[in-house]
């Protein structure tokens, strides 16, 4: 269940208490007025050099800035000795809806896409919102609005803005008018997937994949589409599947020689929901898989086989999408580390021989050098504290894992953990400090599938979480949980390190001049030189900011654009941002851009303290509460937060005064009366499990009233399928 937006309307009286706190930006309609910003006129061709890893910056028209996904600008206006002269300039609030994704920026106008890929532009000139295209996507996604929360990041080309929706669809929208050129379904309408990551731009072409591998029997697969008609051009799966319907290609013909059992009925995983990039030097498309469905290699496959193409990065022909190398980093992965962390292209002078290579830092707490051009592993060193494998062997590229660290005996304690040592926000790679900088975590997790079987496992249906293994994430014995480290990839070591408040913080932006910019859930967005660490300026953004800004010039000017908000994963630990006073309805979501000499200030931050919702009839009922505690484990807590403490990306529920009356709270959950809001239907529920989430829901609302209210990190997950 996912509780993940606030009311519209008003349901009864219990829902007649709420009221939406934040306004939709505005602003004037219409075509760019053609007089001027530093680029060429609408017809031009300039955005294309643009997207090239060498192009001078004056864009940033896609999720990591050019091709090669470094999140690096080679600006140099904004400086290691001028920072701390840099002001905002103009400010847009968004309405309700995640605020946790990349911009863009192209001729002048930043294009975003929040909340559900509502997608606006904004003039940078004058701060005004341009259009604004609404897809309807809560609408349109069904049952698949019950994972994910909307699209990190969007794509350019050929002026047309490229955004991909929950539901699956894929829309090119007009640059001018933000009106549809063209929209393909990306999957069936029926398909237990959803669309989270970004669009990637090539060669003519657009390719998008999905996720889903947490939940149910998905089999990953990425599509590739004309990025000028929608034109559907190739297909590429990235597990195998039944081998009595025959195999696409000899590439799945011998990743099933990798399998075991009957692995196709479990769909496999391998699910490329964010990390794809583009090596125009070799042609070839570069994929970040994802997970094993389930995520436990006992049952998925029986214990056995590596189980290509999980938790791998995979080499396509860009013009074919045929297979040509791969790399797994995971062998038989079990602990839901993946390889869809962003993954950025360099070239490396290694043992004095130059290289071209593609570094990531994925989940599993190890950053890895690999040669672009065949898939061979150069280095790999832990960039966090590791204790599931011992190290890398540089001869056969696969991990020295830890005796017992697969929950042989059914109980292990690990580090990293399945948010991984590195989340979705994305490193940044400057070719000036040869440094690559990294939003960090460091976290301990404890895996237990006793009484969990291949024969009892059974996906919990509905898109629940069904990882088949039960979990709880905690700090364990370490103060600090999350770190900005400037990695050095040729020596592998670290140069300089950060630490951070909490684990989740933000994307992170390297540039020519001497700087990195990087935002932090407690409201900082701070400026570091690239060389030392040392913070040289930091703006109050009155929110939390986790997503990653991007930098561009118009006129000769150089700005600096952020999203300030919480969202996506980063509210699945709110005991963790508790401190900050984090609420969905009331914390500020805005889009911030700075250059130097900005005077512009913020209102005030509104402070907020959870206060429990009035319950007058409430009676414990401990059979109940647990009952629905597993319930909301798998259905809720992903948005809603750890034991009912919300971090931002959806309401706080023990605030909210829907769970005090049955009438509201069925309306909400079982018919569905938010869905346009974000809040998915369970009609499946029965009157039970209603119930019993309720009654949890109550509990936890009766412990913040008491002051009972937990505040630790590491509630269990009851996941186990």
């Amino acid at each position: 269940m996912v509780l993940r937006t606030h009311a519209r309307a008003v349901l009864n009286g219990a829902l007649a208490t709420i009221a939406l706190l934040s306004l939709a930006a505005c602003g004037a309609s219409g075509a760019n007025d053609g007089q001027g910003t530093g680029h060429d006129t609408p017809a031009g061709t300039r955005w294309l050099t643009q997207l090239n890893d060498d192009s001078d910056g004056d864009d940033w028209p896609a999720f990591g800035r050019t091709y090669g996904e470094q999140h690096y600008s080679p600006l140099a206006e904004i400086n290691a000795d001028n920072v701390g002269k840099l002001g905002l300039v103009w400010a847009v609030d968004l309405p309700p809806g995640n605020p946790a994704t990349g911009p863009i920026e192209v001729a002048g106008t930043v294009y975003l896409a929040s909340g559900y890929s509502v997608v606006r532009a904004i003039d940078v000139a004058t701060g005004k919102v341009k259009w604004t295209y609404d897809p309807k996507a809560p609408e349109a996604s069904g049952i698949k609005l019950r994972q994910g929360w909307g699209s990190r990041g969007i794509a350019y080309w050929n002026h047309k803005v490229i955004t991909a929706t929950q539901d699956g669809r894929l829309i090119a929208l007009d640059e001018t008018t933000g009106k549809p050129a063209w929209s393909v379904e990306t999957f069936g309408k029926d398909d237990p997937m959803f669309i989270s990551g970004p669009p990637r731009v090539f060669d003519g072409k657009v390719i998008i994949g999905n996720a889903g591998s947490d939940e149910s029997a998905v089999r990953g697969f990425v599509t590739a589409w004309d990025a000028d008609t929608g034109k559907f051009l190739w297909k590429f799966h990235t597990v195998p599947g039944n081998p009595a319907d025959g195999f696409e290609n000899k590439a799945m013909e011998m990743a099933a020689k990798t399998w075991s059992g009957n692995w196709w009925t479990y769909g496999g995983g391998g699910s490329v929901w964010n990390a794809i990039t583009y090596d125009k030097a070799n042609d070839q498309i570069l994929l970040g898989t994802g997970n094993g469905a389930p995520w436990n290699h006992k049952i998925r496959s029986k214990g056995v086989g590596d189980n290509l193409f999980v938790c791998s990065i995979v080499a396509l022909d860009a013009k074919t999408g045929a297979y040509k190398w791969h790399y797994q980093i995971n062998p038989g992965e079990s602990w839901d580390f993946n390889a869809a962390m962003d993954m950025e292209l360099a070239d490396l002078t290694i043992d004095g021989k130059p290289r071209q290579v593609v570094m990531t830092a994925p989940k599993n707490g190890f950053y890895y050098v690999i040669d672009r051009k065949n898939g061979k592993l150069i280095s790999a060193e832990p960039f966090v504290t590791v204790t599931w494998a011992s190290k890398i062997d540089l001869a056969t590229g696969r991990p020295v894992e830890t005796p017992g660290v697969r929950y042989e005996s059914g109980k292990t304690t690990m580090r990293p953990t399945p948010l991984g040592a590195h989340s979705w926000m994305p490193m940044a790679f400057s070719p000036k400090s040869g440094l690559a900088y990294i939003p960090a975590i460091d976290l301990q997790v404890h895996f237990d599938d006793t009484g969990i079987t291949r024969e009892n496992f059974r996906f919990s249906g509905n898109m629940g979480l069904s990882p088949g293994v039960g979990y709880s994430i905690d700090a364990g014995d370490t103060p600090v949980t999350g770190w900005l480290i400037a990695w050095d990839p040729t020596a592998q070591k670290a140069r300089w390190k950060i630490p951070m408040d909490v684990h989740l913080n933000g994307g992170v932006m390297a540039t020519g001049g001497n700087l990195v910019f990087q935002g932090r859930p407690d409201g900082g967005f701070s400026a570091y030189d690239a060389m030392s660490g040392k913070r040289l300026w930091n703006f109050d953004a009155r929110a939390g900011v986790i997503a990653p800004p991007i930098t561009y010039r118009v006129k000769g000017k150089q700005y600096v654009t952020v999203i300030a908000g919480i969202g996506t994963s980063a509210g699945l630990f709110g005991p963790m941002f508790a401190k900050y006073g984090i609420d969905y309805r009331t914390q500020a979501r805005r889009v911030l851009t700075f250059a130097l000499d900005g005077k512009l200030q913020l209102p005030p931050r509104e402070p907020f303290k959870p206060v429990a919702f009035a319950d007058q009839d409430y009676k414990p009922d401990p059979v109940a509460a647990g009952q629905g505690e597993t319930l909301y484990a798998g259905r809720c807590a992903v948005c809603h937060g750890t034991a009912v403490v919300a971090g931002g990306s959806a309401p706080d529920l023990r605030t909210s005064p829907i769970a005090a009356d049955p009438a509201a709270f069925s309306q909400v959950v079982k018919e569905g009366a938010l869905v346009p809001a974000g809040m998915p239907r369970f009609g499946e529920f029965s009157q039970k499990q209603i119930d019993s989430l309720r009654q949890y829901i109550r509990d936890r609302a009766h412990a913040l009233r008491t002051g009972e209210a937990d505040t630790t990190v590491g509630s269990a997950h009851k996941t186990s399928g």
